[in-house]
């Protein structure tokens, strides 16, 4: 058997660590609402900083996912747990939490009919309920293509639907469990037919073996079914069992990436080694706003 090379993380890839009580609140507030959280889960980067200053994204319909990603901390498995309060715990800690936006994704769960759709429609109703100027982005799964889920979750108005194709279309199959890259790109176009005013959002992670072109035509991809806002991010291994990172980018090559994308007319787009989806969610929504009126 071959050894494989671990790459060395560079110095920009370090976390400033930060567990004060504003940190330590949340964890708490997450256990005694028996909520989970994206942050720890998919053991993000970034749950020390967005903790600290009280921002979270909640992952709702359990912690056990039905699809096994090569880049995803999250447990794989057959999930047991549906729980129909789910939607008003979440919108009691948003509320808590004080929240101007709030950001919502899930597990996959391909063994519900509808995906869960209705429970991320019924999480958004609560919020609005709770905090009416509270502003709602939903993070999806694909829904293995059922259009009608798609349908439930924009009749409820979320204030963004995201959707990450992850990475390029040559490494989709290879870095993505049953999800294409196709059915990605047409579940963004079909939200943006149902609602054309809900700005829709998508996630690159870099560092997988994509070329610029490769990352280039993405984008393309994206814009051509009207996709708004852009992130782009490192990816980060986080066990032996995952995907290997096969470079790490530096950050004036992120700085060029959302160059690109705003020449390409994102709205906005968030580009560095340790952004993900809902980093600076919040920051993100007033930023394509601005650039959105003054284009």
């Amino acid at each position: 058997m071959t050894q494989r090379t671990k790459l060395q993380k560079p110095e920009w890839l370090k976390i400033k660590l930060t567990t004060g009580e504003p940190y330590q609140e949340i964890k708490q507030m997450m256990r005694t609402k028996t909520l989970h959280s994206v942050c720890e889960e998919a053991r993000c980067p970034n749950i020390f900083e967005c903790w600290a200053n009280r921002t979270a994204t909640f992952m709702i319909l359990g912690d056990i996912c039905t699809r096994a990603c090569r880049f995803c901390a999250v447990k794989t498995g057959m999930p047991t747990e549906l729980d129909l309060q789910e939607p008003e715990r979440v919108a009691e800690a948003a509320e808590q939490m004080g929240l101007q936006h709030c950001v919502v994704t899930s597990v996959a769960r391909d063994d519900l009919q509808d995906g869960g759709a209705t429970i991320f429609a019924e999480t958004i109703k609560a919020i609005r309920r709770k905090m009416p100027l509270c502003s709602v982005e939903v993070l999806i799964p694909d829904f293995l293509g059922n259009e009608e889920a798609l349908r439930i979750v924009m009749d409820a108005k979320p204030d963004i639907l995201n959707h990450n194709i992850e990475t390029v279309k040559r490494l989709s199959d290879r870095v993505r469990a049953k999800a294409k890259y196709p059915r990605s790109m047409e579940l963004l176009q079909r939200a943006k037919a149902m609602n054309p005013n809900i700005p829709t959002k998508s996630s690159i992670m870099l560092g997988l073996g994509e070329t610029r072109e490769e990352v280039l035509q993405a984008m393309d991809d994206l814009r051509a079914v009207d996709c708004n806002i852009l992130t782009l991010g490192q990816y980060l291994q986080p066990s032996s069992n995952h995907l290997d990172v096969v470079r790490y980018v530096h950050p004036d090559e992120f700085k060029q990436f959302k160059q690109d994308g705003l020449d390409r007319g994102f709205s906005h787009v968030e580009s560095a080694p340790f952004v993900r989806s809902s980093y600076h969610a919040h920051e993100q929504v007033k930023s394509a706003e601005a650039r959105t009126t003054t284009v």
